[in-house]
């Protein structure tokens, strides 16, 4: 009872997290078969991946974790990929900084830039992107 009430007051975030690890997959199994199995360039193939990871995070965080009723699915497919996009900049500027600065080991650097972007992609998802209506 205690368990299903907690999974019920946090179902947003545990379908965030249960998404993410799934669109984790998507992006490395995308990139593993262009680039391994289909010998496409690694740049491009990590493009394709990237891509196909946000279009499958779209779908997912629209339906199953925000639970968007919205008519505007254009609209939100931009304010998505771009909050992606700018999340993404913030990857690589946080990672260019700590490492070539050696304020940070590459992989630790990593890490702690993810979980910045992580944050960051749940904040703009939920504030701006899937907002509910009165909210």
């Amino acid at each position: 009872f205690v368990l299903k009430n907690l999974i019920l007051k946090y179902k947003e975030v545990i379908m965030y997290l249960v998404f993410g690890v799934l669109t984790t997959v998507v992006n490395i199994v995308v990139y593993y078969v262009a680039a391994d199995c289909l010998k496409i360039n690694y740049l491009i193939a990590n493009i394709a991946a990237w891509f196909l990871s946000v279009l499958f995070a779209y779908v997912t965080n629209r339906k199953y974790v925000f639970e968007s009723k919205s008519d505007h699915i254009l609209k939100e497919m931009i304010s998505f990929f771009s909050a992606r996009l700018a999340t993404g900049a913030l990857d690589m500027g946080f990672m260019y900084v700590t490492v070539n600065f050696q304020i940070l080991p590459d992989f630790i650097a990593k890490i702690v830039a993810n979980i910045f972007v992580i944050i960051a992609n749940y904040v703009l998802s939920k504030l701006f992107i899937f907002k509910k209506d009165g909210e």
